[in-house]
């Protein structure tokens, strides 16, 4: 036998003598299979996770339109109404489609009422504005509540079952130990549900708020245009 024969037969030898002491390669968790680990009460809280993206997107998108201001509107209608032109103003505010134009247009058709009047009109209307901005946003609020308590709900179902099972089939730790994890994802699934939902109804509501500072912005400089004295 040759030396690098010796030499392949010991390097292999070792080989088989380091698989054989090496411990067995860890077990590793699936995120889908540990998530069908949930049980039935994943299904509601996947329809929670559905319901809060698609308001969520939808909302978003809906009040960044509205609330979209042209910063020379208010500027372009006063001049409009100062030279006389009032279908001129009424037609840079319909080109617009904003929260602010239509605010802006309710006031120049109540042009020659009482300033008070005016002032009135456009404020119920942007309280109409107002509403179509949060509309469905509490949604997001009622998701963030329920959410965390499915997942509750489902834990301490899956804790009844475990104990039931323990009761009548015998004690043993693995089973004890993998009933406790896998019954334990509903609750964190619950809960990051229940944390996004909030952060997305608060991010929803300082995006209204700006909005509406933008239509009393824009409301106030058009009032106190018409009421000039060459007004």
């Amino acid at each position: 036998m040759t030396l690098l024969s010796v030499l392949l037969l010991q390097i292999d030898t070792a080989v088989s003598t380091v698989e054989a002491v090496a411990p067995p390669a860890p077990e590793k968790i699936s995120l889908f299979n540990l998530l069908m680990e949930g049980g039935a009460i994943m299904v509601p809280l996947l329809l929670c996770s559905v319901i809060m993206v698609y308001v969520f997107v939808e909302r978003l998108l809906h009040i960044r339109k509205a609330s979209a201001v042209d910063p020379t509107l208010t500027v372009r209608v006063v001049q409009a109404i100062e030279t006389g032109n009032i279908q001129a103003a009424i037609s840079a505010c319909k080109g617009s489609a904003t929260s602010v134009s239509r605010v802006l247009e309710k006031g120049i058709g109540r042009l020659g009422k009482p300033i008070d009047y005016i002032e009135k009109s456009m404020e119920n209307t942007g309280r109409l504005e107002v509403y179509q901005l949060e509309k469905n946003v509490s949604i997001l609020s009622t998701i963030a509540g329920i959410a965390p308590i499915f997942g509750f709900l489902g834990t301490i179902a899956g804790m009844i079952i475990l104990f039931f099972n323990v009761q009548h089939q015998g004690f043993s730790l693995e089973t004890i130990a993998g009933g406790i994890y896998t019954k334990m994802v509903t609750s964190a699934v619950g809960l990051i549900i229940g944390l996004l939902a909030y952060v997305g109804y608060a991010f929803l509501n300082a995006q209204i708020n700006k909005a509406v500072n933008k239509i009393e912005s824009a409301s106030v400089e058009f009032l106190d245009s018409i009421q000039q004295p060459n007004n």
